[in-house]
């Protein structure tokens, strides 16, 4: 019995390191620098930027101006005000776009709006279609960079979507934008520079209109953005991540707001970790594509917090089997995967994070990793299946 629990613990361990070290390597490769790809000055594709948008009166406005801001002549810019009982509409219109109304309260999410979008634009497409939230604004260039990409490459791209803390905003908050930057710049940048695909990560993201008219959209699934890229990835065309075009928004204010919204996007990536992640990477192993394998690996990347969890119980475990058993190959493994994943952050945090939290700040995420835990132990209760909007600081 000592003998199987000794080599159970040592198969969890090894698989538990799998992660921390994808983070690792991601990370590694992410402190390379390269120069930033020039703005195409003359010539691009044509463009229509589709904005889903549920109740979104507050801030639909701005968004709709960064956009215009950036775009030619030919291009086109359509909201799809998703079940909407606000003033979304009339402030979209008033803004200057065409607004394209929905109402299905059975077919709840933003991939239904996204589809009844990109059905709509089938009478006359683009080349590229852009897909940008509506609590986004898009830093200067990125249009023009998004669109070139996808149309050179024949492939979605993603852009550096940043999501930032409100001034003066409390520590909870600010780590949560450290973990943002790590999972959404670090981790895809490292994987750039190794010639690998990213995950797509629902703004910021553009399509060559052949890949995005024949895409299954029509979906209420939580995490509806990976389950596209990888749909995509499964037809040989990965997405590539365009470090130098970027989207930012912000954290809801509240925390209840602030809950609702990790809530969603964390259930969503853990669910597609179990239903997702062996199956894509035993397809990728049999087909012998690298970028499934890529993106199996990545996809199986739990949030940091979760994985912190888990690499200080496992340690924790091997330090009780050394004790009671002298188990010494389980210690090891366990001190491997607590002190890569500790080398990962504090590398992420010293290149892109230090504007975001001091170095003492870092150390005290130990508190906001347990205030985490319900989450994660509401995952195995009572999980979120549907996709809910966060309230945002002025609803």
């Amino acid at each position: 019995m000592v003998i199987l629990l000794h080599i159970g613990l040592i198969i969890v361990l090894v698989l538990a390191a799998i992660p921390v070290a994808v983070l690792l390597v991601q990370t590694l490769a992410a402190l390379k620098k390269t120069r930033v790809t020039p703005l195409p000055t003359e010539w691009r594709p044509s463009v229509a930027v589709v904005i889903p948008a549920h109740n979104e009166a507050k801030g639909i406005a701005a968004t709709i101006a960064s956009i215009r801001e950036q775009l030619r002549d030919g291009d086109r810019i359509l909201v799809v005000a998703d079940n909407c009982t606000d003033e979304t509409t009339a402030l979209a219109l008033a803004a200057g776009a065409p607004v394209l109304e929905r109402i299905n309260p059975e077919q709840r999410g933003k991939g239904y709006a996204l589809d009844y979008g990109v059905q709509h634009l089938a009478h006359s497409p683009p080349e590229v279609v852009i897909m940008i939230d509506a609590d986004c604004r898009l830093l200067e260039g990125a249009i023009d960079r998004l669109a070139c990409l996808a149309i050179t490459t024949q492939r979605p791209v993603q852009a550096l979507d940043l999501m930032q803390a409100k001034k003066n905003s409390g520590l909870k908050m600010r780590i949560a934008e450290f973990a943002w930057i790590v999972k959404n710049h670090v981790r895809p940048l490292g994987f750039l520079r190794l010639g690998l695909p990213c995950q797509l990560m629902g703004t910021g993201m553009a399509f060559p209109w052949k890949l995005i008219s024949q895409a299954d959209l029509a979906n209420g699934n939580l995490a509806e953005d990976m389950q596209l890229g990888i749909e995509m990835a499964r037809k040989n065309a990965a997405p590539i991540f365009c470090p130098d075009a970027c989207v930012i928004s912000y954290f809801p204010v509240g925390e209840e707001a602030a809950r609702m919204q990790r809530t969603r996007w964390e259930h969503g990536h853990m669910s597609m970790i179990l239903h997702h992640g062996l199956p894509l990477l035993i397809q990728g192993l049999r087909r012998d594509d690298r970028m499934l394998i890529a993106l199996a690996l990545d996809m199986c990347v739990p949030p940091v917090a979760l994985l912190t969890l888990l690499a200080c119980a496992l340690f924790s475990v091997a330090i009780a089997g050394y004790l009671m058993f002298a188990w010494i190959a389980p210690l090891l493994l366990a001190a491997f995967s607590l002190s890569g994943l500790i080398l990962a952050v504090l590398l992420a945090w010293r290149r892109f994070g230090r504007h975001v939290v001091s170095l003492h700040d870092l150390f005290s995420t130990v508190t906001y990793v347990f205030w985490k835990l319900p989450l994660y132990l509401k995952f195995f209760v009572s999980r979120q299946v549907e996709w809910v909007r966060a309230k945002r600081d002025a609803d």
